[in-house]
């Protein structure tokens, strides 16, 4: 009598189909992605055509930052390393010793602090088509911490809080007059061919 060859059974694979789609549904629906934020700026909306052309500023209100293309940084016409950068910009907002050649301050009224020096500056930067990703992420963010370093500083001083912590907290009472002494005003021109 001749034997039979035995097959090994086979598995179902259909529904090994349907569980990988259902963990797949599954999967999607439950977890969070992140989501990048990007740089947080609000551009002006346009000018209207009738509006008059706004006043001149002044040379000495306005901090100009050049990136050229091999990512090398012109700062006031001085060549600067970029780990320099936000000491010089905070020097420059904040002008603590009212130097002549730093920006003018006006006498303004702010909440919780009274009449108060505001500074009138402005801080323009001009990056070069070649410049780096990189290098335009970090002198964003040089520029951007020191306005936080002099924001958290003033409000430690005035409420014992960082300003960080106070916009945790959702005091907009505080955060505004802290922001009204220190506006983050930074210009950001076109890219343009500026050398390298």
């Amino acid at each position: 009598m001749a034997r039979k060859k035995r097959t090994p059974p086979e598995i179902n694979a259909g529904s090994m189909a349907d569980i990988a789609f259902l963990l797949l549904i599954f999967f999607l629906v439950t977890t969070t992605m992140d989501v990048d934020t990007g740089l947080q700026r609000m551009l002006p909306p346009p000018l209207p055509p009738d509006m008059p052309k706004p006043p001149e500023i002044k040379q000495r209100n306005v901090f100009v930052v050049l990136v050229n293309a091999n990512n090398q940084l012109l700062v006031e016409g001085d060549w600067l390393d970029i780990r320099n950068l936000r000491k010089k910009a905070k020097e420059f907002i904040a002008n603590p010793l009212d130097k002549a050649d730093l920006p003018e301050k006006e006498m303004k009224e702010v909440p919780f602090f009274g009449m108060y020096p505001v500074s009138k500056q402005v801080i323009s930067l001009q990056n070069d088509r070649g410049t780096s990703y990189e290098t335009y992420i970090r002198v964003q963010n040089e520029l951007a911490a020191a306005y936080n370093e002099l924001r958290n500083e003033l409000a430690l001083s005035k409420f014992g809080k960082s300003y960080d912590d106070l916009v945790r907290l959702g005091d907009k009472e505080k955060t505004d007059a802290i922001k009204a002494i220190y506006p983050q005003r930074i210009s950001e021109a076109e890219p343009k061919n500026i050398g390298g």
